[in-house]
């Protein structure tokens, strides 16, 4: 999805050694060449968040301070940064919970099957020979899947004797080759300085470590990976101020498809809350309730951030999760994966039936099913309506604490209009199911049972407690607790 996000101080005096928060805002755009109509925007984004959580199954490799950003309503979240060279060179970035490692586009850059894909609005940065990583760095080492370092230096031609007496910092880290759902790269890792765009004095983190990629497949932008990883970047942000390390959030203004429609800045939040903060953007001034499930480990991906799944609620109806989604196994397989990355949540083929049947049962009896626009979006089912349309409630249940979040009416069920003059047709009014179908469980060849897509966090001030390895989800009017945070 074609996205456009800046970072923007809105505190003016900061020091990473204070207990003062900061706040910075993303702002969302949507390319108004890119997506002919609304189906057309809504196939592209199903096929990607499939192809994303596919992705996600094969992928078997690899103080009290405060940070606040802002995030806005599409199905990609970018950060700004800027590169402190000469001159200062501006970096976008997709922000991504599902990944562990922060690059992006350097010049030259060459991006193969990029036609019809968002680009960034900066040219790719010039970055100094000089500033490479070395190859017997730990930073090397897990960009490499933690190949050993004499093995890295190897490859990086350094001597035997240098490799046996740990001599080989003058040697560079090898290119490493990194892949998504819908694209690849090889880069290089690269340390050096960069902050974030604000009024002074400015947040500059240096020795900053990413990787730099001189040529792509499908990816004409960087990404930002927040996952549970040495390069990822909270835990890169912990090593200017470790208050940083234990705790990041955001909150998600309802997504909007409409290419027209006015965006509200979403706050993401790097570093703890404390209660008087908590009750920010509430919008009745008490205290805010969180469900929170424990982080379950993944030994064959430890970067996720993987919750359990006991059942889903349609209606007054629960349906128990299949075993696949309540937990992670010994070999890495299972549970459900927290994603911003991903807009559609997944869910295996049989437990995904059984929820689309009972909640046909309940709306399918009164309206017609749209199946022209199931075909042309990949959602469904969809319903055409004339006035209103009543569909059940959505409960999700976690595992371990017994906790519940109701999911509201927009977060699985859109609402749009299909057809009119550009279309050729009569003009109906139209509501889909959000949730996707993950594929048959019998087939899976392994990695998580499922994703929770960020479409279906909106609403929420979502929690990554990583001190106490939690995540936890509160209802909030997250455009409100951006004005208020911004009003501080």
């Amino acid at each position: 999805m074609a996205s456009a996000l800046f970072l923007i101080l809105c505190f003016t005096h900061f020091f990473l050694s204070s207990s003062q928060p900061l706040y910075l805002p993303l702002t969302h755009t949507l390319s108004q060449t890119q997506f002919n109509s609304t189906q057309h925007l809504l196939k592209s984004t199903t096929t990607r968040s499939a192809r994303r959580f596919h992705h996600h199954r094969r992928r078997h490799n690899r103080e009290t301070n405060q940070v606040s950003l802002p995030l806005a309503p599409g199905s990609d979240y970018t950060l700004s940064f800027t590169l402190n060279s000469s001159p200062p060179q501006p970096v976008s970035l997709y922000m991504d919970t599902g990944s562990d490692l922060v690059w992006f586009p350097c010049s030259p850059f060459e991006c193969i099957l990029c036609e019809g894909k968002p680009n960034s609005t900066n040219p790719p940065p010039k970055i100094p020979k000089n500033a490479a990583v070395s190859c017997d760095s730990r930073s090397c080492s897990s960009a490499h899947s933690s190949l050993s370092s004499a093995n890295l230096c190897a490859i990086s031609h350094c001597p035997l004797d240098s490799i046996e007496i740990s001599e080989c910092s003058s040697f560079s880290c090898p290119p490493f080759y990194y892949a998504y759902a819908d694209g690849s790269f090889i880069a290089k890792l690269y340390k050096h300085s960069l902050s974030i765009p604000m009024s002074t004095p400015a947040l500059v983190l240096r020795n900053f470590t990413f990787g730099c990629s001189h040529s792509s497949l499908g990816e004409p932008i960087g990404v930002a990976g927040f996952g549970r990883g040495l390069l990822s970047l909270p835990a890169q942000l912990s090593t200017f101020s470790p208050h940083l390390a234990t705790q990041f959030s955001y909150c998600l203004v309802s997504h909007s498809f409409d290419q027209d429609r006015v965006r509200r800045p979403s706050p993401l939040i790097l570093g703890p809350y404390d209660e008087k903060q908590k009750r920010f953007g509430d919008g009745a001034g008490g205290s805010v309730e969180y469900a929170y499930t424990s982080m379950l480990d993944n030994p064959k991906h430890p970067y996720f951030y993987s919750i359990g799944l006991a059942g889903v609620s349609v209606g007054k109806r629960v349906f128990p999760a299949p075993e696949i989604l309540q937990g992670v196994d010994e070999n890495g397989n299972g549970g459900i994966v927290v994603d911003s990355g991903t807009t559609f949540t997944m869910f295996p083929q049989g437990f995904y039936n059984s929820l689309v049947a009972e909640f046909d049962r309940r709306v399918g009896r009164v309206h017609e099913r749209a199946t022209r626009v199931e075909d042309e979006t990949g959602l469904g089912p969809c319903y055409y309506y004339e006035k209103v349309v009543e569909v059940p409630a959505v409960t999700l249940h976690f595992a371990g604490n017994k906790s519940s979040v109701l999911l509201p009416r927009r977060n699985y069920f859109y609402e749009f209009v299909d057809g009119g003059v550009r279309a050729g047709r009569k003009r109906k009014k139209v509501g889909c199911w959000m949730l996707m179908n993950g594929g048959d469980e019998a087939e899976m060849s392994g990695g998580p049972g499922g994703i929770l897509g960020n479409y279906q966090q909106q609403g929420f001030e979502v929690v990554y407690d990583l001190e106490k390895r939690r995540v936890g989800f509160a209802r909030r009017q997250c455009a409100l607790l951006w004005d208020s945070l911004n009003q501080r």
